[in-house]
């Protein structure tokens, strides 16, 4: 089962049972994710560790 599948399952959990509130909750934590990722190895990181 790779990455992709499991947001094709989440995506047709979202749409069958029509759970859209879920959606803004999801785009959020994908977001904070990729900045904590993306910000790893930068100098912008100890500004960002600050804010959590």
């Amino acid at each position: 089962m790779g990455k992709l599948d499991i947001v094709k399952e989440l995506w047709q959990f979202l749409r069958m049972r029509k759970k859209w509130w879920l959606t803004p909750i999801i785009v959020t934590l994908f977001l904070l994710g990729l900045l904590i990722f993306l910000s790893q190895g930068s100098a912008v990181a100890p500004f960002i560790y600050t804010l959590f």
